[in-house]
């Protein structure tokens, strides 16, 4: 069944954060009968392949869809019949998404109506499983205490060259905000200066992790899709860490350092993630 060029677009994005799970949860959603994947996971449209134009984009994303039960599907695209989906929806996964300070108006811009889903990890979980991952891609040189403590002087001026040339890509940005990206507020705040709090799915990883079907089922509730029940939830892309290798010193640094930043997204969103 071909699937119209003008309706190759989003119907949802999973912006992040990186480290949170976004893998996992891709994955699952894409085995639901209704959802088409695009043509890969991260298609990094809105952050480094914005210059391609919104055609491109479009492109990204599949122009037949799935094979399924006619008596189940009856429509090529999704319409809402009985408060639930028919037909097909399609979105990606690029968690850099989430931090980029340019993503949240060009996707306003571009899909306004659009569904946005977050998962949220204990920052100071998240800054070390960040840290190994840069390391296994052979990005990350110095120890973890370092550089923890040489991310203000590798960003330094990498935010204002980002902002002031849209063309601008930041290495440094990308891979070396340990930190950064787990100051969450400052992301949600900045993404919901152009999207109502209704467009968001704002999830707590740990509980993803603890309860996958759970957590599955309230994403497939927010998109409107019917209920459907995975034989197994695998994990991917997880770290190849020792936590141990992590002295108490330093759990002990980054807890303090996003404390008050965690108390700050708690007291905006109107709830407690209990990362304390």
């Amino acid at each position: 069944m071909k699937i119209d060029s003008k309706e190759r677009k989003p119907d949802f994005l999973i912006i992040g954060a990186q480290r949170g799970g976004t893998t996992s949860m891709y994955g699952y959603i894409n085995s639901h009968p209704q959802v088409v994947p695009a043509q890969r996971k991260e298609v990094h449209f809105f952050d480094f392949n914005f210059h391609k134009g919104a055609d491109w984009y479009r492109d990204q994303f599949a122009r037949f869809a799935k094979s399924v039960d006619r008596e189940t599907v009856q429509q090529d695209v999704a319409k809402v019949e009985n408060n639930f989906l028919i037909g097909f929806i399609t979105g990606e996964a690029s968690p850099y998404y989430l931090f980029h300070p340019l993503v949240p108006q060009r996707v306003y811009n571009l899909f306004p109506q659009i569904k946005l889903i977050v998962l949220l990890r204990n920052p100071v979980a998240r800054a070390i499983s960040h840290y190994y991952h840069e390391v296994k891609l052979g990005f990350e040189n110095l120890s973890l205490e370092d550089a923890i403590a040489e991310e203000e002087f590798r960003l330094k001026g990498e935010l204002e060259k980002i902002l002031s040339r849209e063309t601008y890509y930041s290495f440094n940005h990308q891979h070396y905000t340990y930190l950064s990206r787990g100051i969450y507020i400052e992301q949600i705040a900045n993404w919901m200066s152009f999207f109502p709090k209704e467009q968001f799915l704002i999830l707590k990883s740990e509980d993803f992790y603890n309860d996958p079907q759970a957590i599955l089922h309230q994403v497939f509730d927010f998109l409107r899709l019917r209920p459907h029940k995975l034989d197994k939830y695998d994990k991917w892309n997880t770290a190849d860490y020792d936590i141990e290798d992590v002295s108490e010193a330093t759990h002990h640094q980054l807890k303090q350092y996003f404390q008050p930043y965690n108390r700050k997204l708690s007291e905006y969103l109107g709830r407690d993630f209990d990362w304390e």
